[in-house]
């Protein structure tokens, strides 16, 4: 892990983060770092505290590494990435297209792999943090037999990751105009990711998947990225 001498401000907001990480020295300098930054952090060293700590108090974010003992990284993810209000970002030193794409696909929001500047890592959880308090609160809308609810995170009869609810709430609030899957991925996931563009189309195809034929609103512009044909 990369670190810098530059002190950083205090946030300003007391966020609880949950630190997922068996390595000893790299969660004592996660911890450090993310205190000094304003944040509650409560560690986990292996998967089945991570999972004990969630199931008993509230936590804005969580960091979690994929190589624990105990519980597996990817057994965690599979059961905390469901959950609307607890966005995960993986932290760990697997590197292949897999591991990236497999995260995603169980609810991670983002992927940092190891090592990092500590700075990055800041960065990024205070743009998840910020993302999740811009949601537009009281608004729904019809997609063929399903209501999405902007305001409870929910799709009638569908049950979405994170990633692809943030994805088909993008696309809605941009309905007719063709998006890139480049500003997809900078406006949904957090930016560095060196395969946002198969990583979103992993998403939508597994949106289109799950909503079966009320799916067909999100068109593909070829050479281009979706376009929302939907009208509310």
């Amino acid at each position: 892990m990369r670190t810098h001498s530059a002190p950083a401000a205090p946030s300003v907001d007391r966020h609880r983060i949950l630190l997922v990480e068996d390595d000893a020295a790299m969660a004592s300098t996660m911890v450090r770092a993310l205190r000094a930054e304003g944040f509650e952090v409560e560690l986990a060293t292996d998967g089945e505290r991570a999972l004990a700590l969630a199931n008993t108090r509230p936590f804005s974010l969580a960091l979690l590494d994929l190589r624990l003992p105990f519980v597996d990284g990817y057994a965690v993810l599979e059961r905390l990435g469901k959950r609307e209000n607890l966005p995960i970002i993986v932290v760990t030193a697997g590197t292949e297209l897999s591991d990236r794409l497999r995260s995603f696909e169980l609810g991670a929001v983002d992927f940092i792999a190891k090592p990092f500047w500590i700075e990055e890592l800041i960065a990024r959880v205070q743009l998840r943090l910020k993302r999740s308090k811009r949601r537009e609160p009281g608004r729904r809308f019809t997609i063929g037999t399903r209501v999405v609810d902007l305001d409870a995170r929910s799709i009638s009869g569908v049950e979405l990751t994170r990633a692809e609810f943030d994805i088909l709430v993008f696309l809605l609030d941009r309905r007719g105009q063709a998006v890139t899957r480049d500003y997809i991925a900078a406006g949904v996931l957090s930016p560095g990711s060196e395969v946002e563009a198969r990583t979103v189309d992993s998403h939508v195809g597994r949106i289109r998947k799950k909503l079966g034929t009320d799916g067909r609103f999100i068109s593909t512009v070829w050479g281009v990225g979706y376009r929302c044909e939907l009208e509310t």
